[in-house]
């Protein structure tokens, strides 16, 4: 695998060579390109090896996954029968997808993934696409299909890939958080925003419990289910009309804690990283960074080595998860 900083032209080139690509960028420059063996989504934050953090309107981030899957087919998916992606996706050796960020898809997928058919089976990893932070509600995040040519601001994109022989697919994932020490919170409804939360089993309005104790927003709410630590991120507490807006879903009488707190975000990533430093570039098959963490931890001009790749609206492994590093190996059977 290659993951590389390409110009259009230099985009061009390879799709018109059969490569197959996994794309980010801008708008303006995926709508550019030639159809091929390619899928992409809109966002103009990267993280490379070379620069580091970066931002570019004139870039495109490729992954180059041709040399490790031997066939792949792109299809697309609506709110309606995404449930099944993971059915179809079991007989490949795993499946990678792009949903435009606050599209009725990625509302279904974040609500309801956990609860699909086959959850699970075979790998599933990817991303939600953005936009530039200045454009929030001005531009809609879109996903490309390379195979058609299609911009799509709802559904989702979905490679289903089969690897060369030999080779088999496994999810990671790099969470800086775990649960602290605090106060449980439980919620009555499933939702991506709260009024109402239960405090240790006592009804409280969120957006005053959140003033009242100054809970620091930067850290995520955090609980463990399907197995994993998985982070609801705060994106907004409004006093006025009591309501906190999250960036990933709350879910119905699961139990979460305010994160325990990191004396340095930068540190405290450079220290997830560095115990994954046996992996390997060679082995990448793709990664991507939350918005967050680059905001948060200054990633801009820094790099993240061995992980590169489109800094993004959420991540995606097997389900939607937020403020995490998510990365998908390419091993060899025997590993």
């Amino acid at each position: 695998m290659r993951q590389c900083i390409l110009t259009v032209a230099q985009a061009k080139a390879k799709i018109e060579e059969g490569r197959k690509l996994l794309l980010a960028g801008d708008e303006n420059v995926l709508r550019k390109l030639p159809k091929g063996n390619w899928i992409g989504g809109t966002i103009p934050y990267f993280i490379t090896h070379d620069q580091g953090g970066m931002m570019s309107r004139t870039a495109l981030f490729a992954t180059d996954i041709s040399d490790v899957v031997e066939t792949m087919e792109i299809v697309r998916y609506d709110h309606n029968n995404l449930s099944k992606v993971f059915t179809n996706g079991a007989n490949h050796a795993f499946s990678f997808i792009i949903i435009p960020a606050r599209s009725i898809a990625h509302l279904a997928f974040a609500l309801n993934a956990p609860r699909y058919q086959d959850f699970g089976k075979r790998p599933l990893v990817g991303w939600i696409s953005g936009v530039h932070l200045d454009e929030l509600g001005e531009i809609t995040p879109k996903v490309y299909n390379g195979t058609t040519g299609a911009a799509l601001s709802e559904g989702a994109l979905v490679l289903h890939a089969d690897l060369i022989p030999g080779k088999a697919a496994r999810l990671g994932i790099i969470n800086l958080f775990e649960q602290g020490d605090g106060d449980s919170l439980t919620f009555p409804v499933d939702g991506f925003s709260a009024r109402d939360v239960f405090v240790n089993g006592e009804k409280d309005n969120l957006a005053a419990y959140i003033t009242r104790n100054k809970l620091d927003t930067k850290l995520p709410l955090v609980a463990k289910y399907n197995g994993i630590m998985a982070n609801t991120s705060f994106q907004n507490v409004d006093d006025i009309s009591e309501e906190v807006t999250f960036y990933a879903p709350v879910f119905k009488d699961v139990v979460y804690k305010h994160a325990r707190p990191v004396s340095s975000y930068e540190t405290a990533f450079k220290e997830h990283l560095k115990a994954k430093q046996q992996i390997t570039e060679d082995h990448i098959g793709f990664s991507c960074n939350c918005i967050l963490n680059y905001l948060y931890s200054g990633l801009e001009g820094k790099n993240t080595d061995p992980f590169s790749g489109p800094i993004t609206f959420g991540e995606i492994a097997a389900q939607l998860l937020n403020q995490t590093l998510v990365f998908l190996e390419i091993l060899d059977d025997s590993q």
